[in-house]
């Protein structure tokens, strides 16, 4: 212990580089991750839906019926696969605030027993698709 304390008020000690470096290494892969995992859920909506996975990427406004489905797998990357919003953002090209919002909007549409049987589906489908990438879920 005094040993420790030593160090600690030694100015010539320096702390080891190495802890800060693999917390980087971590963020990044973790960035990474969550970006491959909003690609897969969107071109598993696009096959569900039947949407184009090039409508659902545009950064731009889209038609109904396409920001729809983007934002089912909005929410369904943020509930189902356990990414923060703002990494569902990042892996949408959106703002946290929209997934945010797509978030309340599907919750509040799934009082709606034909609509939720088919976002129940589409967590059963991704779970199942995405069930060996890793996770919180």
């Amino acid at each position: 212990m005094a040993t420790t304390q030593a160090l600690r008020s030694d100015p010539k000690h320096e702390p080891d580089p190495q802890p800060r470096r693999f917390t980087v290494v971590r963020s990044v892969h973790r960035l990474e991750r969550s970006v491959e995992l909003c690609e897969c859920m969107i071109d598993i909506a696009a096959a569900l839906y039947n949407v184009s996975g090039r409508d659902l990427r545009h950064p731009g406004r889209s038609s109904h019926p396409v920001a729809r489905v983007r934002q089912i797998a909005m929410y369904v990357a943020h509930v189902v696969l356990g990414l923060s919003m703002n990494e569902v953002g990042r892996g949408f090209g959106r703002d946290r605030t929209t997934v945010l919002h797509a978030c309340h909007l599907v919750e509040d549409m799934r009082e709606d027993q034909d609509f939720d049987r088919i976002i129940a589906m589409t967590e059963r489908v991704a779970s199942a698709a995405l069930r060996n990438r890793g996770g919180a879920y």
